[in-house]
């Protein structure tokens, strides 16, 4: 394995908007990912497995949920730290950072955010310290893009529900230890349900066969008769601005963890042509590399500083759902972009696992659908800016 000489771009002095805990965050999840993830993440790549070695280690760096609060054993930072560990994070891939992601986004969140007391007290400590893992389940097979069509549903049995349904493409659905599902009552409302690992009629078959997120753990949640207590049922919130208020975290961190993916793809290209000689020079001597160079750190420029503003908004509670999905659309088309111009630049190499071009490119094909697909929030845009809706 090569040694990981990554070194990150900063063409218009980002860092001089950042607070010295914010670069502290950010440089130890960035030796993190030298020391434990850049060594090995190729091999589990190739052989389509998780490294689940590195649960431990994510939750030592305070990277589960570290927005929330420090006595429900969060970090209590704020957005842009979590911004910054989610771009050093899919810097190494984009598999760890989904890990890191759900388990913060879309299962501690919703836990802290809409939970009871005694839940918080329950579940979010041992989900920090990565003691136990989450998933959540929100997407079915025949619904994903319209989120108000489940079919998952619950009927109540006095002091507990019955919960039926499925749900798939769910990252850390075959390890996790619980699962923030959303279903439907006998009343047609949305709810969210605490099940863990364990209750009768709760399975989690993994997803084979993908090319994309080779490294991450993807699944079903099927359930069948699954009794679930009601306590469990997240009390302060019904309806879908209840996952979709999880999702405006999640979709908050692919903003910037795709920045981390581009900037590897350029880091990495730069120092190719630079030492790749044809025609008795260097590539990065000849006008057509320059181009694609120039045009890449331009882009990456740009996308981080969107994340900085749109932290600076979100720590101020003035963020948008519409300018949280304008980042993560233009920021993973950016980065997708961006992984194939640095194919082109490594030539046949590029598609070795001796650099990490390609399973960035791939791992991008996944992020540029999940979390809301390209093309619907171009539609949210759209509404936001016309106050016509295209969806109907």
């Amino acid at each position: 394995m090569a040694a990981d000489l990554f070194q990150s771009p900063d063409y218009f002095n980002v860092d001089d908007l950042l607070t010295d805990e914010h670069k502290l965050v950010r440089d130890t999840t960035r030796a993190f990912v030298k020391k434990e993830v850049s060594p090995i993440i190729e091999d589990f790549a190739q052989r389509a497995e998780f490294p689940k070695q590195l649960i431990k280690g994510l939750g030592e760096i305070g990277a589960f949920g570290p927005f929330v609060p420090q006595e429900y054993g969060g970090s209590g930072l704020d957005y842009i730290s979590y911004g910054l560990m989610m771009q050093e994070l899919e810097r190494g891939d984009s598999g760890i950072r989904s890990t890191a992601s759900v388990q913060g986004s879309l299962v501690m969140f919703p836990i802290f955010t809409f939970g009871s007391e005694a839940q918080k007290k329950k579940y979010l400590p041992k989900l920090a310290s990565g003691e136990w893992m989450g998933c959540f389940g929100l997407t079915e097979p025949d619904h994903g893009s319209n989120p108000n069509g489940m079919i998952t549903n619950f009927k109540d049995k006095g002091d507990h529900v019955i919960l039926n349904g499925a749900k798939m493409w769910i990252s850390n659905a075959p390890f996790a230890d619980i699962a923030v599902v959303w279903a439907k009552n006998e009343q047609g409302e949305v709810h969210g349900l605490i099940v863990e690992r364990g209750m009768k009629g709760f399975t989690t078959p993994e997803t084979h066969n993908k090319w994309s997120l080779r490294a991450s753990a993807t699944g079903e949640l099927v359930f069948d008769n699954v009794k679930v207590p009601k306590e469990n049922i997240l009390p302060g919130v019904k309806g879908l601005k209840g996952p979709l208020n999880c999702l405006n975290s999640a979709r908050f961190g692919i903003a910037w963890g795709v920045v981390g993916a581009a900037m590897d793809c350029y880091d990495s290209a730069l120092r190719y042509s630079k030492q790749r000689i044809q025609f008795g020079k260097p590539i990065a001597a000849f006008q057509l590399t320059q181009k694609k160079l120039a045009e890449m750190i331009t882009e990456i420029t740009k996308a981080q500083l969107l994340c900085w503003r749109l932290g600076v908004l979100r720590n101020e509670h003035r963020a948008t759902p519409q300018q949280i999905s304008m980042a993560k659309r233009n920021n993973v088309n950016m980065a997708i972009q961006i992984a194939r111009e640095a194919r082109q630049i490594h030539g046949a190499m590029g598609i070795t696992g001796e650099y990490p071009i390609m399973r960035h490119s791939m791992n991008l094909e996944s992020v540029i659908t999940y979390e809301g697909t390209h093309d619907i929030h171009l539609l949210i845009t759209g509404y936001d800016v016309t106050g016509i809706s295209a969806f109907e």
